[in-house]
Order: structure tokens, then C-alpha cells, then sequence
């Protein structure tokens, strides 16, 4: 969409949930069933721990996906996610209900999407970010696209540079004991 890079920082400013879909941003999009017919997921450890350290932070994470998978709650039970609505047909109607839940308005909320289901979200929303192996259709809604492809590292990019352009980054004690010990 050709925003700015202080056009996206001053959105990153005013973040306060962080809403992800899972296949495709999550994962990257594989769905692997084993010889029991049971769907597993593969999650990137460095979206795990960026987003534990956005919420350490104090900024909401949810989970809005059109699929359902045990793989799926066991990760966000994993990281302390309880906030999840899955099996969503229409993410963009889920936007009221999540706003209410947390107090947050849309504007003050990133969702991180991959594909046409998102796009009526993306349009809605504060912050719309794009992993960066998405549709064609949902890099051109997105005011943010990640260097990182969806399971490779793109969700901790977005919680990093929230963190950050919030001066939140090295005040988290995990994150400043880490560089600076």
C-alpha cells in the first residue's frame, strides 16, 4: 500500500493486541497428518518467544483462524494464549467481539495475515501485516510486510518491532538481562 516507514512506526506506537492467523503466519501453512489421520502443526520457537515477550510486555495476543486443530491449543495453551477463536468463517465479524473482550479498538490492533480469507480483516484493522510469502492480493492491502516468511520468524519480527517502537524493548528484564548480561 506504500506507507511510510514513520507512517508504520507511528501504528506500531499505538499497539495493544496483536491478532494472528495460524496457517501460513503461525506455521508455514503445511498441514502434516500422521498414519492416525491426526493433523499436526509445526510452530517456530522464535514467534514463541516474541510473543511471550509482547505480552510480558502488557499487549494482548489473539488467535483468529478458519481451522481447528488440537496441535493449535496445545501452542497457545504453550504460551499462555487465551484468547482463541478458531474455526472463524468471517474473521472481520470476530473484530467486534474481540474489541469488547479486550477494550481495545481497532485502531490500537495489528493483525498479522497470509491470504484471501484476511482481507476483510486487513481492511479494518489498525495495522495490517502481510508475512512476506503471502498472496499478491494481501501484500498490496498490507501497510507492513515482514522480511520473514509465515512459520519462519515473522511473527517475532512484528513483536519486535512493536516492542521497540513502544520503547518497550530492553525495559523488559528478560530481554535486558539477556544483552546486556
Amino acid at each position: 500500500m506504500g506507507h511510510t516507514d514513520s507512517e508504520i512506526e507511528n501504528k506500531l506506537k499505538k499497539i495493544k493486541l496483536l491478532l494472528l492467523d495460524v496457517d501460513g503466519v503461525l506455521t508455514d501453512g503445511s498441514i502434516i497428518y500422521n498414519d492416525n489421520s491426526e493433523e499436526t502443526k509445526v510452530f517456530n520457537v522464535k514467534d514463541g518467544l516474541g510473543i511471550r515477550l509482547l505480552m510480558e510486555a502488557g499487549i494482548n495476543v489473539c488467535v483468529v483462524t478458519g481451522r481447528s486443530s488440537k496441535a493449535l491449543y496445545h501452542r497457545c495453551e504453550n504460551l499462555g494464549i487465551t484468547m482463541l477463536f478458531d474455526g472463524v468463517r468471517d474473521k472481520a465479524a470476530m473484530l467486534d467481539i474481540i474489541s469488547e473482550q479486550t477494550d481495545v479498538s481497532s485502531e490500537e490492533t495489528a493483525f498479522i495475515g497470509d491470504d484471501l480469507p484476511d482481507l476483510p480483516l486487513m481492511k479494518i484493522i489498525g495495522l495490517s501485516i502481510a508475512v512476506a510469502d503471502s498472496h499478491e492480493a494481501v501484500l498490496k492491502k498490507a501497510c507492513m510486510v515482514t522480511s520473514a516468511n509465515g512459520g519462519a520468524g515473522a511473527v517475532r519480527e512484528v513483536c519486535e518491532a512493536i516492542l521497540k517502537a513502544q520503547g518497550l524493548w530492553y525495559k523488559i528484564p528478560l530481554v535486558a538481562e539477556w544483552l546486556n548480561g
